[in-house]
């Protein structure tokens, strides 16, 4: 391994890619054309662990986005179900449920993301006057 701080070898770096793809740690290995032994060793060494926690952390982020993106989609499903006079009512009505529960609790979250600006900004306030 390179010294602290220094970028990962190629190897190192496909082997990232593999463990965000590969079901187990041996099949990680094996995709990269290491040894078990050594891929674990990898893991126990900062720069690796640090820079797996990061692809990580990406490969979650584009799932977010791609969450975020069919969200659109979702409330599109739910208000076809809603307004479709043929739907069974116990559909309609979880339709309609999911919708006012999911409004309800954006502004929830809406009131409380301002609650908590309004108090951060009082506190930067009363920090200034000190």
């Amino acid at each position: 391994m390179k010294g602290h701080g220094e970028k990962l070898t190629r190897k190192m770096e496909l082997a990232v890619a593999a463990l965000l793809t590969a079901p187990t740690i041996g099949l990680a290995a094996q995709k990269v054309g290491i040894s078990e032994i050594t891929l674990w060793r990898w893991l126990q060494t900062e720069e690796f662990k640090g820079r797996y926690a990061e692809a990580k952390r990406q490969a979650v982020g584009q799932a977010i986005a791609r969450l975020q993106q069919s969200t659109v989609k979702a409330v599109d499903a739910l208000e076809e179900i809603v307004s479709d006079v043929d739907a069974k009512d116990t559909a309609r009505v979880a339709a309609a449920k999911i919708i006012l529960e999911t409004a309800l609790r954006g502004i929830e979250i809406e009131d409380l993301a301002a609650r908590v600006e309004l108090l951060e900004k009082l506190a930067k306030d009363k920090d200034m006057v000190m």
